[in-house]
């Protein structure tokens, strides 16, 4: 007898795929597109090839945001990771306090990332921000409007506020899956706190922290509407990240070839970075079953 596929539940899976293929295909090919040609407007096109390509790898000023972009995303993640694992290791465990501290931690994460940006360029001016006038009264220079370290610091700041909470969740979930006899039989052998840590913790923290990682990566190094609200990618340069040198070349310029060849470059760098993350994390999941 022969056996017969039922294949009606690809009717169900049909409208998700037709949304991605609007909302994601559809758009880069596009950009793919205008990667390889030319316009002078009036919709008529020119093929260009690998011309916009090699520019952009050539180009001193991607370089320079590439840059400022890889600095600023690994001090984003050598702060907030070990932040937010030191958070959740001093989160109550259970009871009231525990579920407050959960709400308190989760409440960054709902505001919304230009409401962010206006936040804090509100809270660092110098006329009616209440850091800018403290910073002011007590005697310490700052305006993140004219100095290169000072809109550094408050972008790196502004972050951490943001998204730490981010890390220390997913870290206290980590430490919430760990069985009670684990604590038990360290305590039996007075093992040290460090000792804990190193042996019980955080390897059973491992898999979510190389998520938080993976997401702080990719959310720092496509950051864009914070810092373009507070600072603009200046004082100069100075915060242009990649994410913003783009828009102003593709908006600000009309430069359609050269900002989507960089789009797309873009675009190959997270791709890859996030497939080494995603080998590492499945490589260790197989270890921790073995």
């Amino acid at each position: 007898m022969e056996k017969t596929t039922n294949q009606k539940a690809w009717f169900l899976v049909l409208p998700v795929l037709i949304l991605v293929a609007f909302s994601a295909v559809i758009p880069l090919m596009t950009v793919v597109n205008y990667s390889v040609q030319d316009t002078f407007g009036n919709n008529v096109f020119f093929w260009a090839g690998l011309e916009w390509f090699e520019e952009m790898l050539a180009s001193e000023r991607m370089h320079s945001a590439l840059g400022r972009q890889a600095i600023f995303s690994a001090v984003i993640l050598a702060i907030e990771v070990p932040l937010g694992i030191f958070v959740a290791l001093n989160m109550p465990k259970r009871g009231f306090w525990a579920s407050f501290c959960l709400v308190v931690m989760a409440l960054p994460l709902l505001i919304p990332f230009n409401v962010v940006g206006t936040i804090w360029q509100i809270f660092g001016r110098l006329d009616i921000g209440l850091l800018g006038h403290t910073l002011e009264a007590i005697g310490i220079d700052y305006n993140y409007t004219n100095d290169s370290v000072d809109a550094w610091i408050t972008v790196i700041v502004m972050d951490v506020w943001h998204w730490t909470s981010l890390v220390a969740l997913l870290a206290y979930a980590g430490l919430q899956s760990i069985p009670e006899a684990y604590y038990q039989a360290a305590k039996i052998d007075q093992a040290s706190r460090w000792s804990v840590f190193r042996y019980i913790e955080l390897p059973k923290m491992q898999g979510v922290l190389l998520i938080a990682i993976l997401l702080r990566f990719m959310d720092s190094f496509m950051i864009y509407t914070e810092p373009f609200v507070v600072t603009g990618g200046g004082p100069g340069n100075a915060t242009t990240f990649l994410s913003i040198d783009l828009v102003k070349m593709a908006i600000g310029q009309f430069d359609l070839g050269p900002a989507a060849a960089f789009s797309i470059m873009y675009f190959l760098v997270i791709m890859l970075i996030s497939w080494v993350f995603y080998t590492v994390m499945t490589t260790i999941d197989k270890k921790e079953m073995v």
